[in-house]
């Protein structure tokens, strides 16, 4: 069956975006950095990198980037349009409209952002600022993870990717948004504080320690983040940086320590790749080093062998550098700004050392988003694990959502049996990410997921990647089918977010559009002559990704050069399903105009209004309840209306109703507003 979604997004996105907020720290104005002027999704156009130079380079000869053609690439290139894979095939084919087709939820994915802070003392750069060297008895270095140059932007590309999002929204609301989890890069409070005072629009301090360089360094200098839209509520997902040191061994004493005080983290030699944590932990010999916040590349200081060094190398002490447990972590989410308080978690979760949750997120709409920790507490690897008390919590979650005819979307930090790297053709492989320390292993898993017909998606992160997982029933039955959609980094490239849509179909099946966008980096010159942080970031990412050789293609129907895997899934839904998904109607939940205000002199009113249940497309406003000679308008949640002349004051009332893509209307509303001309 040909069908896709008439969806808002799909158009150009392009508008004006306004100046940031001029403030002021310690007497000196602070900058904010605006996106760019336009905002386009990879349906319009993507971010392609260039052939770079011949010459070699370390990740840490970030000077040499320019030069030398690293880090370049085709802004202009050709969009990559929706394809709808087979469930359970994989194979794509190409997707078309579904006229009828309406919207019943929109909502974003951000995953692996890696806040860090780069001053930090126990940060891994030894391990890859100088790849492919240094090739010696101690073993190989080569891990971008360890270290790359976008280390020194991670909170603008946030405050960009924010950014964005808000201008998308303006254009086609989203519901909600969440985060995938490893929105820190090492377990520090003063790396989650930044992840959240950017979303919450704060003045951020982008440094640590000595502050070195924050009067004059782009990646040191306090700003002005924007802030998430306050109309989004946002929820949040735990990861295995989020509490595990580097996200590879639990947090020992050493860590702690190292952590906030001024001696750079000495550890043992590097004998395989990856590298095994918990054994160079043991074990010491060699310096990780720090970036120089005072020098424009960040150049790498403190790292190498430690007899090289004639006295022991230190930093500036700093206790927001402190270690967080997975309470502390949780607790963070209570002070904010946005909403809602917690962004998932409660006290209660915390008091119980439980980062489970569920939530729904449009009134009238019977979608459940079951948040669940997957990662190894016992191992503290970069694995997924699960104990008994989190997968009995699942099990019953999802045995509530299929009892009471919910569709359920799983989401998790880790994902369950994806793709493995591979080319795009079959057959195609698969990747274990699962964890031996497990209670539950991943096959059990597995075969419960697929008793629950109602299990639409399982979200994640942790691979940095596009890929796209069909998780087909094995016994062939198409309802017990679901989707797996991997959300990339935001500090990797391709430096992505996602849009997913669930819409009702005309045959009441459902799809679920994944679209991946960049954040619009501003390619304008700031005051000094140098490009907005998260465009600069945005060409590191790029350089890391051609020196490191990182694979691209990482799955089946990933685009190569630019990592985008834009996707129609469709899922088959039983009969029960699709007759209650047909019923859902848009609901004018709340409508009043001039903000319910008595009165009003001006015949222009605003009618505000909210509405639940499927997405309007257009609204209709009458001073009359037959709507006689009236048309339908392209829906707003404060359009304006013109009120009748009047022969003298009296009262006026307004009645309103709205429609969405499948023609369906809401029950009709009236307010009415007392005028005096």
């Amino acid at each position: 069956m040909k069908r896709i979604a008439t969806l808002a997004f799909l158009i150009l996105l392009s508008f004006t975006v306004q100046d940031g907020i001029g403030k002021t720290m310690n007497g000196k104005k602070v900058p904010s950095y605006p996106i760019a002027a336009h905002v386009y999704t990879t349906l319009d156009k993507t971010v392609n990198p260039k052939p770079h130079g011949k010459k070699t380079l370390w990740p840490s000869q970030i000077s040499e980037y320019g030069p030398n053609h690293y880090g370049e690439w085709n802004g202009e290139g050709a969009g990559i349009p929706f394809v709808r894979p087979d469930m359970q095939t994989g194979e794509i084919e190409p997707s078309v409209t579904d006229p009828l087709a309406t919207t019943l939820l929109s909502f974003f994915t951000i995953s692996d952002i890696h806040i860090t802070d780069k001053e930090s003392p126990a940060q891994l750069p030894y391990l890859g600022y100088h790849y492919p060297e240094p090739s010696t008895p101690d073993g190989p270095a080569g891990n971008s993870s360890a270290y790359s140059a976008v280390f020194l932007y991670t909170t603008h590309v946030l405050d960009a990717a924010v950014q964005t999002i808000n201008a998308l929204h303006k254009k086609a609301p989203f519901d909600f948004g969440i985060g995938l989890g490893d929105t820190a890069n090492n377990t520090q409070h003063n790396e989650l504080r930044w992840y959240i005072d950017v979303l919450d629009g704060k003045m951020i301090t982008p440094s640590s320690g000595a502050h070195n360089g924050a009067d004059q360094i782009d990646y040191q200098r306090p700003y002005q983040a924007a802030g998430l839209d306050k109309s989004i509520n946002w929820y949040q997902t735990i990861g295995n940086h989020d509490q595990f040191w580097m996200g590879s061994a639990l947090v020992n004493n050493y860590i702690r320590r190292t952590l906030v005080g001024s001696d750079i983290l000495n550890i043992g030699p590097v004998t395989s790749l990856p590298p095994d944590f918990k054994a160079i932990l043991s074990s010491r010999g060699f310096y990780m080093g720090v970036v120089d916040g005072s020098t424009k590349f960040g150049h790498i200081i403190d790292a190498g062998p430690v007899a090289h060094f004639p006295n022991p190398p230190t930093v500036a002490a700093d206790p927001k550098r402190h270690s967080l447990s997975m309470m502390d972590w949780m607790s963070g989410f209570l002070t904010t700004k946005s909403k809602p308080v917690g962004h998932g978690f409660t006290q209660k979760m915390i008091t119980d050392e439980f980062a489970c949750y569920h939530f729904y997120p449009k009134a009238n709409i019977p979608i459940k988003v079951i948040v669940l920790d997957d990662t190894d507490r016992v191992g503290g690897a970069a694995a997924s694990a699960l104990d008994h008390k989190r997968y009995n919590w699942l099990v019953h979650e999802l045995d509530e959502g299929q009892a009471t005819g919910e569709l359920m979307v799983i989401c998790a930090h880790i994902p369950v049996h994806p793709y493995a790297p591979a080319p795009n053709n079959p057959p195609y492989s698969y990747l274990s990410l699962w964890s031996p320390y497990s209670e539950i292993s991943e096959e059990t898993l597995l075969d419960k997921l697929h008793s629950y017909k109602n299990l639409i998606l399982w979200i994640s992160g942790h691979v940095h990647r596009n890929t796209i997982t069909p998780q087909p029933s094995p016994d062939g039955d198409l309802e017990k089918g679901f989707w797996e959609v991997e959300t990339p980094s935001l500090r990797d490239f391709p430096q992505q977010f996602r849009r997913i849509e669930i819409v009702r179909n005309s045959d009441n099946n459902i799809s679920i559009f994944a679209l991946d966008i960049d954040d619009a980096a501003n390619p304008a010159l700031l005051g000094d002559g140098s490009h907005s942080p998260a465009w600069t970031s945005r060409s590191y990412a790029i350089a890391t990704q051609q020196i490191f050789n990182n694979q691209v293609e990482q799955g089946p129907h990933v685009n190569k050069y630019s990592g985008v895997y834009n996707a129609e899934l469709v899922k088959q839904l039983s009969p029960a399903m699709r007759a209650k998904i047909a019923q859902i109607s848009p609901v004018v939940s709340s409508f009043k105009i001039n903000g319910d205000a008595v009165s009003t002199t001006n015949r222009i009113v605003t009618l505000n209004n909210t509405v639940m249940g499927s997405t309007p497309t257009h609204y209709m406003a009458s001073e009359s309840s037959s709507f006689m000679g009236d048309v339908w308008l392209p829906y707003s949640k404060t359009p304006s209306f013109t009120l009748s002349p009047a022969t003298g004051s009296g009262a006026k009332t307004v009645y309103f109703k709205v429609k969405d893509g499948s023609g369906r209307e809401s029950a009709v509303v009236h307010n009415s507003i007392h005028i005096g001309l």
